[in-house]
């Protein structure tokens, strides 16, 4: 079978496959010359290298002469993403279906072994396809102040309210990561440009690489079923079960990458609409942050929306409470008169009790 064609997207800005909320965030950062640069400088001094040392030692670098089939896929996903001069690239020996992309000024991809086990070429080149994504985008260099963040949450803690601010700000950060996920995930895409792939490889995820076992249209409508309920205590369940989550879930990642490409955007950046390279400095942050505001706009009226049916549904409980308890409550107030009584006030009434016994 011939291997699909696939469209080169020369001078591809990283701003044609970020979410909104990952792409507003990102083009403010930009804008703060300098702050890249020193988290670069000081990440790139020591921990790098360390880190590059480890990997020299115990993983293996792939190139021409080694897992020379992953490589070549990794060369496909960055001429077709227009990357220039790929990172290193290692694959190391961990079963988990994985992979990672570390450092800031020189940054390296890590492929677990696992995962090579699992995918095949197309699905190796679209999760090749994510991690240039992340370092296109830039994102481990913001990465690196959410980890320090995270390093410094201890001692933060131990200020008064210090808790309150610095875990408003992980959230955030947080937040920010689960949707630069969702943007690689989308550079994936367009790297391999087969979106059958790209659900493929977030069944594998999802399923252990059981993919036999798996359907397609069962698979996304789960994703589907995941958001389809707007009830706020489900809405509010979905908030706390990923707040300190750093990726989301392979189910949902799957349907929200199915959302993009039904919505037209992926076939318009194959149709060459897409934003170039040349014009990143130019890009407005108030229209990104437009973008982004929209997105969690339609998020807080689906909340605000479930509220209001809460609260409809709950005022009509307690109405319902409140006309039962009335009733009863009168009821309790009237006197009810005794049997010897009535006998008394009624004494044309049927004894019942001198017939034969009722049954």
């Amino acid at each position: 079978m011939s291997e699909p064609t696939r469209i080169p997207l020369p001078s591809i800005s990283s701003r044609a496959w970020e979410h909104p909320a990952d792409r507003g965030a990102l083009v403010a950062l930009r804008k703060l010359r300098g702050f890249d640069v020193i988290l670069k400088q000081l990440s790139g001094f020591l921990n790098e290298r360390a880190v590059r040392m480890l990997l020299l030692g115990s993983a293996v670098r792939a190139d021409e002469r080694q897992f020379a089939r992953v490589y070549r896929l990794y060369r496909e996903a960055g001429e077709v993403l227009d990357a220039g001069v790929l990172p290193e690239l290692f694959i190391r020996a961990d079963p988990t279906i994985n992979a990672m992309t570390i450092g800031l000024d020189k940054p390296v991809i890590v492929l677990n072994s696992g995962l090579i086990d699992v995918m095949d070429d197309d699905e190796l080149r679209f999760v090749l396809g994510h991690e240039l994504g992340h370092v296109l985008s830039g994102h481990a260099v913001y990465r690196t102040l959410l980890a320090a963040l995270l390093a410094l949450s201890t001692t933060l803690f131990a200020i008064p309210l210090g808790a309150l601010g610095v875990r408003a700000v992980m959230a955030a950060l947080l937040e920010w990561q689960r949707k630069s996920e969702l943007s690689a995930d989308r550079a994936g895409l367009l790297a391999d440009q087969q979106p059958q792939v790209a659900l493929r490889a977030h069944m594998k995820m999802a399923s252990g690489g059981r993919i036999d076992e798996l359907d397609p249209e069962v698979f996304l409508a789960q994703a589907q079923e995941y958001h389809a309920n707007d009830d706020v205590r489900d809405l509010l369940l979905r908030a706390l079960i990923v707040e300190t989550q750093t990726h989301p879930f392979a189910v949902v990642r799957a349907g929200e990458l199915d959302r993009w490409v039904k919505s037209g955007s992926y076939q318009a950046v194959l149709d060459g609409d897409y934003p170039r390279r040349e014009d990143d400095a130019d890009a407005s942050m108030s229209a990104e942050a437009s973008a982004a505001a929209r997105h969690y706009g339609e998020e807080f009226s689906r909340l605000d929306e479930s509220l209001g049916r809460v609260f409809s549904d709950l005022g009509r409980g307690l109405g319902q409470a409140r006309d039962w308890l009335a009733d009863r409550l009168r009821d309790l107030s009237e006197p009810r008169p005794r049997d010897d009584r009535e006998r008394r006030d009624n004494p044309g009434r049927d004894d019942r009790r001198s017939g034969p016994p009722e049954w």
